[in-house]
């Protein structure tokens, strides 16, 4: 049923609760995670890019989705078949993209707990997602 997972990780404990229970849902149904890192860039704030005499390359945000991700799998016992992969640019955008591309079955996500009101002011990823993909959406507190 859930052979292909997404988890989305901003590094947070949140991130680790969706991760762990991502776990738990493969070995119920022998299926692999993939771990997605977005790292932000200029452009995916403002749609182009800024010269304001800021500079980022790709091997600098390269090894922050890599710290990202280690932080992210720090301290969890992953055995099941697991895939880490960094994009960069808009969060939603990237996250959307990677459900499409991966045909995923399932996304774990956490969520910050803001409520809807903080969430709606300022724009829930795992809101955003869950009104934009048709695939299913596991949200962990």
């Amino acid at each position: 049923m859930y052979k292909k997972i997404l988890v989305p990780t901003d590094a947070s404990e949140f991130s680790k609760r969706a991760l762990e229970e991502a776990i738990k849902i493969a070995k119920i149904t022998e299926g692999e995670i993939i771990l997605v890192h977005v790292v932000h860039t200029p452009a995916s704030y403002w749609g182009y890019a800024l010269s304001y005499g800021i500079t980022v390359n790709e091997e600098s945000l390269e090894n922050v989705g890599k710290v990202a991700l280690d932080i992210t799998l720090a301290d969890i016992d992953v055995d099941v078949p697991l895939n880490k992969k960094i994009v960069s640019g808009n969060t939603v955008v990237e996250i959307i993209k990677e459900i499409d591309k991966q045909k995923i079955d399932l996304v774990v996500m956490g969520s910050h707990g803001h409520g809807f009101v903080t969430g709606s002011i300022l724009g829930s990823v795992s809101q955003k997602i869950l009104h934009e993909t048709k695939c299913p959406v596991l949200i962990v507190k």
